[in-house]
């Protein structure tokens, strides 16, 4: 009887993103409100005589710069990962397009290998083993709604998932995460708190009070992610925002006739889109098929 371990690795968009802080050695202070979209991509692992990671995109290198192998390469030095795998990974999720695609496959594996593997380690401590991998790891190894500070790397969990329809469109662009960081311009401590108005204000008002501070850096090199988001207000969006640093931009949309024409219209246009229902919850469970 051969084992085959399945598990789903969602994306996530960002609700407001305060630029605060340049630092001294390039990096920069956030604060931002992560939640989840149905996109995902769908991870299936098996025991092997070797460790061997397969991606159905084959433009993504599956060498020491993807972050799944970064991440097996930390459990066996930290966790004491002794075991082989084959890593078959489909991708749905676009790269470069601010989604957090590659954290949160980082995430997926940390997870899955811990329970297959018997590893022994708590979320906490697969949080603090994904610090090391990016900033929003974390985020997707906790698996719930939130706000980022610091780095995006300290979640205060929190009901944000919106009641309301997400519809996420990829331009078919990437758009680099260190460009974006280095034409934008920290602005400080934001007027208007993101925390309050997540939690407090209507949707309809968000469009008044978030922001996401890496547009005014990546529209002008990328025309049409701004046109994206034009578009979305088009189709009727009460609130629309790139996602991080781009290029992907979401939509919501409180009536679903309106959301599933709009990601209906998406597709027609030829981007890649994906629509989310209202408060949203992914599924980080691991599942074992025998065959």
């Amino acid at each position: 009887m051969k084992e085959l371990w399945i598990s789903n690795s969602y994306a996530k968009i960002n609700l407001g993103l305060n630029i605060i802080e340049r630092l001294p050695n390039g990096y920069h202070t956030i604060e931002t409100g992560f939640c989840f979209i149905e996109w995902n991509d769908r991870f299936e692992v098996s025991p092997s005589g070797t460790m061997a990671l397969e991606m159905s995109d084959k433009k993504i290198p599956v060498d020491d710069t993807n972050l799944i192998i970064k991440a097996v390469k930390i459990l066996q030095q930290e966790a004491g990962l002794r075991d082989q795998f084959k890593i078959s990974v489909q991708k749905n999720i676009p790269s470069g397009a601010g989604l957090g695609g590659g954290s949160s496959n980082a995430a997926t594996i940390l997870r899955m290998l811990n329970k297959i593997a018997n590893l022994g380690l708590s979320i906490d401590d697969l949080s603090e083993l994904g610090k090391r991998l990016g900033a929003d790891v974390p985020f997707f190894v906790h698996g719930n709604p939130g706000i980022g500070t610091d780095f995006g790397d300290v979640i205060e969990e929190l009901d944000i998932q919106p009641d309301a329809y997400i519809v996420t469109a990829f331009p078919n662009i990437e758009s680099k995460t260190p460009e974006a960081y280095q034409y934008c311009e920290p602005l400080g401590e934001p007027d208007f708190s993101l925390k309050g108005t997540l939690l407090e204000d209507d949707l309809e008002e968000w469009h008044y009070l978030l922001q996401n501070h890496l547009e005014p850096a990546v529209f002008p090199r990328l025309e049409l992610v701004g046109n994206l988001k034009d578009q979305f207000y088009d189709f009727g969006a009460t609130y629309s925002s790139m996602s991080g640093s781009g290029s992907s931009v979401f939509g919501i949309f409180v009536q679903d006739f309106v959301a599933i024409d709009a990601y209906e219209s998406f597709h027609k246009l030829g981007f890649p889109a994906n629509i989310t229902r209202p408060l949203f919850k992914p599924d980080l469970g691991v599942y074992k098929k025998e065959y």
